[in-house]
């Protein structure tokens, strides 16, 4: 497979899972489900329950975000495979969903410094923290 739509696929899952615990997920969900509806409408009522088994799956165990991305991804590259005049219209949805995750970053530079019983938490993207 293009190694393009591979990277593609991999931050089109990365986005979509990063997005379910958000405000915009709603979004989100509504512009995977009708991307699917062009590209592979016998498909799409599935995928709709398939992103809302996800979400549940996330809001129950957040530790499994990687995970979920992972299976998102294989389901996004098995739909560019099949379809990969869909990627242009993957690209705009990830666009107006997150600018600037479907081209290249800038290099971020962090510096912290922590004393005493102090903790630093730094994170150049979406950040989760669990403590118990």
């Amino acid at each position: 497979m293009n190694p393009e739509l591979v990277a593609l696929a991999q931050s089109a899952s990365v986005t979509l899972v990063g997005l379910m615990a958000t405000d915009a997920w709603e979004h989100t969900r509504d512009g995977f489900v009708a991307l699917w509806q062009r590209a592979r409408p016998e498909r799409a009522d599935a995928v709709a329950t398939e992103l809302g088994n996800t979400r549940e799956d996330l809001a129950a165990d957040a530790t499994v975000e990687d995970e979920l991305a992972v299976e998102w991804q294989g389901r996004i590259r098995r739909l560019l495979t099949d379809r990969p005049e869909v990627a242009v219209e993957l690209r705009r949805l990830l666009d107006e969903l997150a600018p600037g995750t479907s081209a290249p970053t800038a290099t971020v530079a962090q510096h912290a410094t922590a004393g005493g019983h102090s903790r630093v938490y730094q994170a150049g993207r979406d950040q989760h923290i669990t403590e118990r």
